[in-house]
């Protein structure tokens, strides 16, 4: 992962983007960066302006102000430099009928004028990666939807491209499908130093793969940040209210009753709420570290029968609840 971007030039940059259609504002005023090696989230409800940005980003729609780079080329002026270092991973795409897997990726070759050996050796290195090279006869139209998409990113990636599109990779994928989907995406990033932009719903699937994440809503970057950033509510904001700022669950296992340590714990600082269940108890706390460790030493110290205390980190579906509004256009 991309802990530093400090000297690093961004391969994606979307500088005050806008596109509008009528009234609607699909992509207003929206900017953030993303750095090679990295992989960046792009999350949103349905309606959120993810795939229209994205398309932009995409030389497939122009906005109506601002720009977007793609290694440091406009996607408005030099389109076709663009799409030398970048491949589009749409979230469907075309299944043509009477085709191998060794005929579609032949024809994406063809169509970006490799040539010979050249055209042979950028086929046989995506079969390698996408570990298609069992499947080179079977019909495209007969594929699963796991093997499609490895399919459809091993054409994105025919071209070697330095930067990666991927407007909702996992949907409709089994579990283990998307596992093997996610490996190679941090594959790519990792091992290849390619910079990756993933849409997607599956939120628990961006938490373990992406670097840093950009929430957008009704055509609004709301947050952008590292996922711990948002999660500490220390990420670059928009419309965030302070009063939305995260605080930590500690969870809390009593041997015997814990009525007693309940009535204990309502009365110390930074303790919000207490809820009990059994032998558990669920602590809303607001205090930082320093705190929470001096809550856990009073406990311990006052003689209560504990056995575990935790603390339940926020999900990035939980920082995604918490930075919405659940806002539609």
């Amino acid at each position: 992962m991309v802990a530093e971007n400090a000297g690093l030039s961004p391969t994606i940059e979307l500088r005050n983007l806008h596109r509008f259609f009528g009234t609607l504002r699909a992509v207003d005023n929206v900017s953030f960066s993303a750095y090679p090696g990295q992989v960046m989230g792009f999350i949103g409800p349905n309606g959120a302006g993810k795939t229209t940005a994205m398309r932009i980003l995409a030389t497939l729609d122009l906005p109506i102000a601002g720009d977007a780079l793609i290694c440091g080329e406009s996607v408005i002026n030099e389109p076709d430099r663009v799409r030398r270092v970048l491949g589009f991973m749409p979230d469907s795409f075309g299944r043509y009928p009477n085709m191998n897997i060794l005929e579609y990726l032949d024809f994406f070759a063809r169509a970006y004028g490799f040539r010979g050996a050249v055209r042979r050796d950028a086929i046989e290195r995506v079969l390698a990666f996408a570990e298609l090279e069992p499947l080179l006869d079977k019909q495209i139209d007969t594929l699963s939807k796991g093997m499609s998409q490895r399919l459809c990113l091993g054409r994105t990636l025919i071209h070697d491209p330095e930067v990666l599109i991927l407007d909702e990779p996992a949907a409709g994928l089994d579990p283990r499908a998307r596992v093997e989907l996610r490996e190679l995406i941090r594959l790519l990033a990792t091992e290849m130093s390619k910079t990756v932009l993933i849409s997607s719903h599956i939120l628990t699937e961006l938490g373990e793969i992406c670097d840093s994440v950009s929430i957008i809503e009704a055509g609004k970057i709301l947050a952008s940040g590292t996922i711990e950033e948002l999660q500490q509510g220390t990420g670059s904001s928009v419309e965030v209210d302070v009063e939305s700022a995260p605080v930590t669950e500690i969870e809390v296992t009593m041997l015997g009753d814990a009525g007693g340590l309940e009535t204990w714990l309502v009365q110390q600082a930074y303790v919000d709420q207490v809820t009990v269940a059994g032998q558990r108890l669920t602590i809303t706390f607001t205090g930082d570290d320093d705190a929470r460790h001096g809550l856990l030493k009073a406990i311990v110290l006052a003689d209560f029968r504990v056995v575990s205390f935790e603390t339940k980190t926020q999900s990035l579906e939980d920082t995604f609840m918490r930075i919405t509004r659940g806002e539609l256009q």
